[in-house]
């Protein structure tokens, strides 16, 4: 595996509100310089759905010497509006990467689940319904491709004449995308759990296949006991509120972060001989589902972040100023990250730090 990497929220927009309030660029710019230094990470993918913050956290990322995978993550946006957004996001990955950045620009991130036109349903609620529904499923898949792929195409053609890096499309496995317009494959569904475990490594392989450099764009684990059997869906035990905050939790969960850390690195150390070009842990931090030291309210227990982010306004002590601590998995990872570059002696970093 060439690049070991991280997803970074930069805010995912839902009900009125962000998965990452406030976003201050001043901790962002500590945050990308832990990645890279703690972590040792080559790269990161860059989420999120407003424009200027995807801009100002990828410039703060390749500032650190990380390789930059430009990633808008929009929600509720029709077709044109996330034309719109592309283009003008492929322009200003463009101005980063001719700064020296090395950046690669996904085409989106699971569209068919959060745009409107792929799928039925006007919101992300009624489309993922379609999903538990076998019949309403039958239907709806067989012209799906279709849709993704017309849609994809015309973006393609429209990033590249403003973006000259690679190009890519965070997937999900049901989409069925046409992989020739673009240089790198990628897919959102590297997670393992007790359902599609023993299907993971035929997942991986038909990814490897097409002959193109292969990422998984997102994988990882929550932090309570038995997490890993449901992996991606780990969050599903969180009741949120019309503000899109958590309120409550579905059923009693118990808190254990070894289990979070043991799942990551199971994976990464699959990942790392499986013929991928890349792997994204998913997630540095979820500012929206903060620690408590309350059984109830302890919201981080379903969140995918490697750190926990403090609730009521605290800061941490590993790092002081920081509102959060690092879990067993931002160790797992400092780990990992530093023995992969033990191995390769001489191996220089990536990104700008790099020139």
């Amino acid at each position: 595996m060439r690049t070991f990497g991280i997803t970074y929220d930069t805010g995912f927009a839902s009900a009125g509100t962000t998965t990452r309030e406030p976003f201050d660029p001043a901790t962002v710019r500590r945050e990308m310089q832990i990645i890279r230094t703690e972590l040792h990470c080559d790269a990161v993918r860059v989420t999120g759905g407003d424009r200027d913050r995807l801009e100002t956290a990828a410039r703060h990322a390749a500032d650190a010497g990380l390789e930059v995978w430009y990633s808008p993550f929009t929600n509720g946006l029709g077709q044109e509006e996330l034309r719109d957004f592309l283009d003008d996001s492929a322009e200003r990955a463009e101005r980063l990467r001719r700064a020296g950045a090395d950046v690669v620009f996904l085409t989106g991130s699971e569209i068919s689940l959060f745009t409107t036109g792929f799928l039925p349903g006007d919101t992300f609620e009624e489309r993922a319904a379609v999903l538990t529904d076998p019949q309403r499923l039958r239907a709806a898949l067989p012209g799906l491709p279709a849709r993704i792929n017309a849609f994809l195409g015309e973006v393609v053609a429209a990033v590249r004449a403003r973006f000259g890096g690679r190009i890519g499309y965070a997937s999900l496995p049901f989409e069925g995308v046409d992989w020739a317009p673009f240089d790198v494959v990628a897919t959102d569904a590297g997670y393992r759990d007790a359902q599609t475990g023993d299907r993971l490594a035929d997942g991986i392989r038909a990814l490897t296949a097409h002959g193109k450099p292969a990422a998984v764009t997102e994988f990882g684990c929550t932090t309570y006991r038995g997490a890993a059997d449901v992996a991606g869906r780990g969050d599903a035990v969180i009741e949120w509120d019309d503000g899109a905050r958590p309120a409550r939790f579905t059923s009693p969960v118990t808190r254990d972060e070894r289990e979070q850390a043991a799942y990551l690195r199971e994976l990464l150390a699959y990942y790392d001989t499986s013929g991928l070009d890349a792997a994204f842990v998913n997630t540095f931090a979820r500012y929206d589902l903060p620690h408590s030291n309350a059984e109830d309210r302890d919201f981080d227990k379903a969140s995918f972040g490697i750190v926990k982010v403090l609730d009521g306004g605290r800061t941490g002590t590993a790092y002081p100023g920081l509102p959060w601590e690092p879990k067993a998995s931002f160790h797992v990872l400092a780990e990992f990250g530093r023995l992969r570059g033990a191995a390769r002696p001489g191996a220089a970093p990536c990104g700008r730090a790099a020139r």
